[in-house]
């Protein structure tokens, strides 16, 4: 990983698509989430999308978040005092470190609320969407 960076890098992981083997070598390739054969890699990159860092190959069962505690990702995002953003994939990766935590994520939504729908189309100058939404952050 490169340190020269900046401070903020962005997390995903991603199913490169394989063939399907035969026998019982098939069922640890296979991912639920896609319906699918491959294998499962964590990407780390820059604001502006240059690869800094690609983990080493997971099987296709492997979820996101198992695939960065392998990696010890954490950890070796302190060391290097970067911050990762990622999506809900990760969310609970670095439990315990509220203060100064190394992944950040977004927030699940509960399973007996319903999530705001407010704004779900818009269709108005970005001007008078701005000052609509606006108050909400305020």
């Amino acid at each position: 990983m490169a340190k020269d960076s900046g401070c903020v890098v962005l997390l995903d992981g991603m199913l490169i698509r394989t063939r399907r083997r035969s026998g019982r070598a098939n069922r640890k390739n296979y991912s639920g989430k896609h319906k699918a054969h491959g294998l499962l890699f964590l990407a780390l990159t820059d604001a502006k999308g240059r690869l800094l860092w690609i983990s080493s190959a997971r099987r296709g069962a492997c979820s996101e978040i198992t695939a960065a505690r392998y990696e010890k990702l954490c950890t070796r995002l302190r060391e290097l005092e970067l911050a990762a953003v990622a999506d809900l994939g990760f969310v609970g990766l670095d439990e315990g470190a509220e203060e100064q935590p190394a992944v950040i994520t977004g927030f699940k939504a509960s399973g007996g609320k319903h999530p705001f729908r407010i704004l779900t189309k818009v269709r108005m100058h970005p001007r008078h969407a701005t000052a609509l939404v606006r108050p909400f952050w305020c």
